[in-house]
């Protein structure tokens, strides 16, 4: 995929704002104040980006496991049966994203539902109907979630990142608040009034939904707000999901220290599966090439002094589907973008 080219305006909207997207009664005009543009040219702006698929959604990156119960899972299907496999997995609603990779387990995909009871009972609909074993690998413990690109190519970290601190205190929502994540599924309207939209389909004020989106961010639960970008549309034509065995006595320690590089954009922890999978760390590196990623990975290990660790990246080959979880999908419920 070859990248449309930006001006200097999209380009802005989509590197600046993937965090700490104004909180304000008018938030593009807020932006458009910054740039030195106008309200109207920074909402064309991002409605084209929107339109060619540079961005996803502007909304919000949840904590895992508080709105919900989400894991990543993998199927090993023949070659030529992964296109089948891939579209009769995609007619779950629960699933959120579902990628090709280049590993005997070859189909990887992202269930979200209500609860682990539901996962479950999905995961065993998905295991009869392309006849394989299911790995369930939930999330134990995240060393860091962004989903954000520094579109400059700068190595250097995030003030965002190194701030970062993963939550294990458990959060409560009313149903103010869910109401709110609800509304967030889709993104912001791009209109002069976004909040005040959401604000008439949760039935409260302005205020009290600017309100509540600040303390869902600052209790954790919302970890990053902003515009949520896609890679391939970027040129990040490379990913790879990097795993490792770790020694289980020192995996958090190698967590964070993976988590907190630049070139790593999702971090955790997850169980193994023996015999199947002796894996337990898990990290997204994407690249403008394959060469690029591998050296990366390559760095990595030796920064880190992970060089004598197994350590397997699997590239995505094709991607089949990206879009928010759904929790509750069969029920009607909002659609809410979390890391999984």
């Amino acid at each position: 995929m070859t990248p449309t080219p930006l001006n200097d305006l999209e380009f802005a909207l989509l590197n600046n704002w993937q965090r700490a997207f104004p909180l304000t009664t008018r938030p593009y005009q807020a932006i458009a104040d910054a740039l030195g543009s106008t309200e109207v040219e920074v909402m064309a702006a991002y409605q084209r980006l929107l339109a060619s698929g540079h961005i996803s959604r502007i909304g919000a990156v949840f904590r895992p496991h508080v709105l919900g119960w989400s894991t990543l899972a993998a199927v090993s299907v023949p070659a030529e049966r992964v296109e089948w496999a891939a579209a009769r997995i995609n007619t779950h609603p629960e699933i959120n994203h579902n990628y090709e990779r280049e590993h005997h387990w070859n189909l990887w995909f992202v269930v979200a539902a209500t609860n682990p009871s539901e996962v479950a009972r999905v995961l065993a609909e998905i295991g009869r109907e392309v006849g394989s074993t299911v790995l369930d690998l939930p999330m134990v413990e995240d060393y860091h979630i962004d989903l954000g690109f520094d579109l400059n190519g700068h190595r250097e970290n995030n003030p965002h990142r190194a701030n970062h601190s993963p939550s294990t205190q458990s959060v409560a929502l009313d149903a103010c608040d869910r109401s709110i994540c609800t509304a967030l599924e889709p993104g912001l309207s791009v209109t002069p009034h976004p909040y005040a939209a959401m604000a008439a389909l949760c039935q409260e004020t302005e205020a009290d939904i600017l309100e509540r989106i600040a303390h869902l961010q600052d209790s954790g639960v919302i970890r990053r707000f902003g515009v949520v970008v896609r890679h391939r549309e970027l040129g990040y034509t490379a990913n790879a999901m990097v795993v490792w065995n770790i020694p289980d006595a020192y995996v958090t320690q190698a967590g964070h220290a993976l988590g907190a590089d630049a070139a790593v954009t999702l971090c955790y922890q997850r169980p193994r599966r023996l015999p199947d999978w002796p894996y337990n760390l898990f990290s997204m590196v994407h690249g403008r090439d394959r060469q690029a990623v591998l050296a990366e990975v390559a760095r990595l290990r030796t920064l880190l002094g992970l060089d004598e660790l197994d350590c397997v990246p699997l590239f995505s080959h094709r991607r089949f589907k990206q879009c928010g979880a759904r929790y509750g999908a069969r029920h009607s419920a909002g659609a809410i973008q979390i890391a999984a």
